[in-house]
């Protein structure tokens, strides 16, 4: 781990900002009923993604999301030793994130729950805990949407938000931002997804976004209320299934259309009888190389 102490401050700095902006995007719509609506809510998430890549990517190369960086290193995108360091980051970032945001809005919190007869642990205080973790359940913990669609989205949400990440950092790809723009794009491309599924699942996409909060919630007194899902669901909806769609995206990715791209670009280049590979930019990741 010592090796690795500026990736590992990169990544748990970066996660730490992103889930204290968006979760406390979450709390402010509970509590005050500061937004109306996902799409401004999905905005501050993308914000919080944005600033968080654009403070951190010159110590990590701020994936600040455990599906995100599997399916970097399973496609080659990252050297595999560094992994347990970027997700120890992740998740330790996310959870201080959640202390922080309690010790914020705990007053505010506890009003809340008398003003409207919320007993803190009880099924019925999901309704103020999902400012911490995510739900596919209603407040009252019944299953508003089912395990299998729960999945779905979540594992849709985070493969377009991966594909996006894919091919906002690759060389190859004549149509990518520049890399001083792609963190806004990243951004954009997380607030679309929290737009698609949000309805659904409340868009986790990152199971440190979604454990971390969730544990300090269970510390606060939520107790069973912060893991209300008996068959699991928690695991399979919030952790698993962003880290397969991630894992499908990437795949797509390098192996189909990167090879595609290689070829596009390859035919752009200008004046050389033979294009080369390199000379023409192709593997040049804009956000990050961490294969040296």
């Amino acid at each position: 781990m010592k090796n690795y102490k500026r990736e590992f401050m990169g990544e748990l700095l970066g996660t730490f900002i992103l889930v204290l902006f968006g979760c406390g995007t979450v709390a402010n719509s509970i509590l005050f009923d500061s937004y109306q609506g996902i799409v401004q809510i999905a905005l501050m998430w993308g914000i919080g993604v944005s600033l968080a890549i654009y403070i951190t990517r010159h110590l990590s190369c701020a994936h600040l999301n455990p599906a995100v960086t599997i399916a970097m290193a399973a496609n080659g995108r990252m050297n595999i030793r560094k992994v347990p360091a970027y997700l120890a980051a992740q998740f330790s970032g996310a959870f201080l994130a959640g202390i922080v945001l309690y010790g914020l809005f705990a007053a505010n919190i506890s009003e809340y729950e008398s003003i409207n007869g919320i007993v803190r642990g009880t099924p019925e205080s999901m309704a103020v805990a999902k400012m911490f973790g995510e739900y596919y359940q209603s407040a009252g913990g019944s299953a508003a949407v089912s395990m299998p669609i729960a999945m779905a989205a979540e594992g849709l949400g985070t493969f377009l938000l991966v594909l996006m990440i894919f091919g906002m950092t690759e060389g190859c790809n004549l149509g990518k931002p520049d890399n001083n723009l792609a963190p806004l794009f990243i951004g954009l491309s997380v607030s679309s997804s929290t737009c698609l599924v949000g309805p659904l699942t409340q868009a986790g996409l990152n199971p440190a976004r979604d454990v971390g909060p969730r544990l300090a919630a269970w510390i606060f007194g939520w107790g069973s209320a912060a893991f209300p899902d008996s068959t699991g669901g928690f695991f399979f909806v919030y952790m698993l299934a962003p880290v397969i769609g991630a894992l499908l995206a990437g795949t797509l990715f390098t192996g189909v259309l990167q090879n595609l791209m290689q070829q596009q670009k390859e035919e752009c280049c200008t004046g050389r009888a033979k294009p080369d590979r390199e000379a023409c930019g192709c593997g040049d990741r804009s956000s990050c190389n961490e294969n040296n």
